[in-house]
């Protein structure tokens, strides 16, 4: 009997160990698609790969690749498990924002509130621009529109 439970407990704990869940924001190696599209698209650049779950039940896989561009800014593309870029995010100065982007955020938030500023394109070709605002030890990306219009504030976790 002792010899029994021996073999289940053994049994159990090999299937335990064997289940190696993938976290969020864990650094992976994306399928070939994705591989083969990125070196395209970005030859040359030298990605950071992330893993992440999206959709209305986290059915959804994304791979985001992280990197430097030859100017140095911080740029982001994500794909979905096909190799189909779903965005691009490219981080700018407060100087490429629209004229009407750069009031609203002069006129409602101080500058040292401003933490970072990117302009994101995703799949169907539509600009926004996200301005990282950190206030009262919170996190929010103030969004606008390719004209600079106010769209939305989001707050980040």
């Amino acid at each position: 009997m002792k010899n029994i439970f021996f073999v289940i407990t053994f049994l159990c704990s090999s299937f335990l160990i064997g289940q190696n869940g993938v976290s969020p924001d864990k650094i992976v190696t994306p399928p070939e698609k994705v591989l083969y599209t990125f070196q395209n698209e970005y030859p040359g650049k030298i990605p950071v790969w992330t893993m992440k779950y999206v959709g209305d039940d986290d059915d959804e896989i994304r791979y985001e690749a992280k990197y430097v561009t030859d100017k140095k800014a911080k740029a982001l593309a994500v794909y979905d498990n096909l190799g189909v870029l779903k965005a691009y995010e490219l981080q700018i100065p407060l100087s490429q924002l629209p004229q009407k982007a750069q009031a609203y955020l002069k006129k409602n938030y101080p500058a040292s509130a401003i933490k970072e500023i990117a302009v994101v394109v995703d799949d169907k070709s539509k600009t926004t621009y996200e301005v990282g605002i950190q206030k009262d030890s919170r996190f929010y990306d103030v969004v606008f529109d390719k004209n600079g219009g106010f769209d939305v504030i989001v707050e980040k976790d």
